[in-house]
């Protein structure tokens, strides 16, 4: 009986991890629209600089809240490596959602798992076997798919996803060694912390040594602040939630959930922009999703 019982508190912690996935995965390509909002009256450094010090200032009360569940030092190296790859990741992805449908970005962004999966052979010693091998490599052809006609709208930009995906790979092995020793939570605030840090560190830098003027919120337009705030909000729900959901399920059972991000890029991307991705944008993203879900099925399974 007590081993019944057991088995359904698995499944239900199991379901309550799904759930959080799929909500963070829906709210943010909300945060990314209002980013993008911003980048028509201010430069992607200022609006990644503000999102991110946004999020931290939301992020701190939930620390306070929840400060029990904080296991290890919240302030740490790794929390510094993490906050500068991720800082790095969404001033990339912000550039690219200046100029390309948030969409298409984003399609290009989900390769990252496949990158993962690259370096999880030399930077943790998770060597992939031939048949992932063979899904990532049909998955950056996917990317190449998405990329090729966008690079001739968008220019350079369109690489900039990349990029992203790139540092948000490293990113999660950064994460992965990391809670090791320390919670999810903690590495995730620390990590929030210092992005905040290093980049008004950078944005001060940038003004004392080349004279680079900051974009004033106090002369944008009547929404920016209200929009930036509940941007803030989103990000550190979006925190919260994914640290709930891999406190609750395994790994392996969530990734998948986070290609629902695609779904909900697409459909903001229309409501709020009127863009949709076009054909072979449709085809490459079918292609890296179809990749990245058979790569996931492999790990779980054991198999090379």
């Amino acid at each position: 009986m007590s081993q019944l019982r057991d088995q359904l508190q698995i499944s239900h912690d199991t379901r309550q991890g799904m759930l959080a996935m799929v909500l963070a995965t829906l709210l943010f390509p909300m945060g990314d629209a209002i980013a993008k909002l911003l980048t028509g009256f201010a430069p992607p450094f200022d609006v990644t600089v503000w999102r991110t010090v946004m999020q931290a200032l939301f992020l701190l009360p939930i620390a306070l809240l929840f400060r029990r569940r904080l296991q290890g030092a919240v302030l740490s190296w790794p929390a510094l490596l993490s906050g500068a790859l991720v800082s790095v990741a969404m001033f990339c992805l912000i550039s690219a959602f200046q100029r390309m449908p948030i969409a298409t970005a984003i399609s290009i962004f989900f390769i990252e798992p496949l990158l993962l999966t690259l370096l999880a052979g030399p930077l943790l010693g998770e060597v992939p076997g031939r048949r992932r091998l063979i899904a990532v490599g049909v998955g950056l052809m996917g990317a190449m798919v998405v990329i090729r006609p966008n690079f001739a709208i968008f220019g350079a930009v369109s690489l900039w996803p990349l990029v992203a995906a790139l540092a948000f790979a490293l990113n999660m092995i950064v994460l992965r060694r990391a809670t090791r020793t320390r919670s999810a939570l903690s590495v995730q605030i620390g990590a929030s912390v210092c992005a905040a840090l290093l980049l008004l560190g950078v944005q001060v830098a940038a003004a004392i040594l080349f004279g680079r003027e900051t974009a004033s919120l106090a002369a944008a337009p009547g929404w920016a602040m209200p929009a930036l705030v509940l941007a803030g909000a989103l990000s550190a729900a979006t925190f919260v939630l994914i640290a709930l959901a891999f406190s609750k399920a395994e790994a392996g059972i969530l990734a998948p959930f986070q290609y629902l991000e695609i779904v909900g890029a697409t459909a903001v991307g229309y409501l709020v922009f009127g863009d949709l991705p076009d054909a072979l944008t449709w085809l490459g993203t079918a292609i890296i999703l179809g990749s990245g879900l058979y790569v996931f099925h492999r790990e779980r399974q054991n198999g090379d």
